[in-house]
């Protein structure tokens, strides 16, 4: 019954038929976004720090705008949760729809702690979105709202009914899981932040996550590992193969790993394999990394592990968008592949 009541809620407020009552708004802080590695961005939800753009790349310096990622856990017994936000950019892209490229994603607890999908904020305009959803019932609940994908936010707002106050969330006790690699880590193609594979790993463990994926540019530039050593991670998660040449992989595999490794001594190294579909061999790229990671191991440099892709988004090829990106299908399996490997991690 509670769970018929929760989705009729969703449908009437879809509808518009949900009264919507008077909100109080608040800003959300830079400061109290989880999934933001640095403190000091040129923007308030940059991804990388203001002194990164001396060091990385152009195009992924400007892919670092987008919030992917990021995120913002309350607690409020409000009856209503309104989301007020703009974006900087395209609202979508011919193979990934608004709601993922630009839109929000609000989850909450239910009774047995577990996060649920509350509703999406699809965007209709850069500036000045808007979408209230159903809140709490009977005293405070915890949420989490995803921000955008694929593009950059301006400005986040969350409305609360008048005299309900925003509580600051249960405190995370253990380090973030941080993510760096290609389009796929950053959540192509997702038709909603929270279905990005790094975001169901991060709730399905119960972690914060940092997602460092650069449509196109994860190539493990020596800059990169620089500023990933720079964070304090439970668990590095390095998924470059999808923009990598072998070439790349040979020339840049092994001095990434050895200089991560010196930037952080035993924080854990996943180096996830290729995940092409309908491939019965182990394709190159992988092949390459697991051969780095076990050279590297029997040098004596700890606490890297391979993991291998291969399957990762099914057999049935109905996983992918267009043959390389992940549909929310895609993303639900590889993310199974991962938690897997991370619950022995972390």
């Amino acid at each position: 019954m509670q769970r018929r009541r929760f989705i009729l809620g969703l449908m009437f407020l879809e509808a518009g038929c949900m009264e919507q009552q008077s909100l109080e708004w608040r800003s959300v802080r830079s400061e109290d976004t989880e999934g933001k590695g640095w403190a000091t961005t040129a923007a308030p939800f940059d991804r990388l720090p203001t002194h990164a753009q001396a060091s990385v790349p152009p195009s992924v310096w400007n892919l670092a705008h987008h919030s992917a990622g990021m995120c913002f856990r309350f607690v409020t017994a409000s009856a209503q949760v309104g989301v007020r936000w703009s974006v900087g950019g395209e609202l979508a892209m011919p193979h990934m729809p608004a709601s993922g490229v630009s839109g929000v994603d609000l989850y909450g607890r239910d009774a047995k702690s577990r996060w649920r999908f509350m509703g999406v904020g699809q965007p209709r305009q850069q500036v000045g979105n808007q979408v209230i959803f159903p809140g709490a019932s009977g005293g405070p609940r915890e949420f989490l709202l995803y921000f955008p994908l694929y593009n950059s936010t301006a400005r986040i707002e969350i409305g609360t009914v008048l005299g309900m106050p925003l509580l600051p969330p249960p405190p995370r006790t253990q380090k973030p899981i941080v993510f760096y690699g290609t389009s796929i880590t950053q959540g192509g193609c997702a038709s909603r932040p929270g279905m990005a594979f790094t975001a169901i790993t991060a709730r399905t463990l119960e972690r914060a996550h940092i997602n460092l994926g650069f449509s196109g540019n994860g190539k493990m530039e020596l800059a990169l590992a620089e500023l990933l050593g720079e964070l304090d991670a439970s668990v590095f998660v390095l998924d470059c193969l999808r923009n990598m040449s072998e070439d790349l992989v040979r020339e840049r595999m092994e001095p990434f790993l050895r200089r991560l490794r010196e930037k952080r001594p035993t924080t854990p190294i996943l180096c996830a394999g290729d995940a092409f579909l309908d491939n019965p061999a182990e394709p190159t790229r992988s092949k390459l990394t697991r051969e780095a990671v076990e050279k590297l191991t029997r040098s004596g440099i700890p606490n890297l592990h391979y993991l291998p892709m291969r399957g990762a988004w099914g057999d049935d090829g109905e996983g992918t968008v267009d043959g390389v990106h992940p549909t929310d299908l895609g993303m639900s399996r590889q993310a199974s592949v991962f938690v897997k490997a991370l619950r022995k991690l972390v």
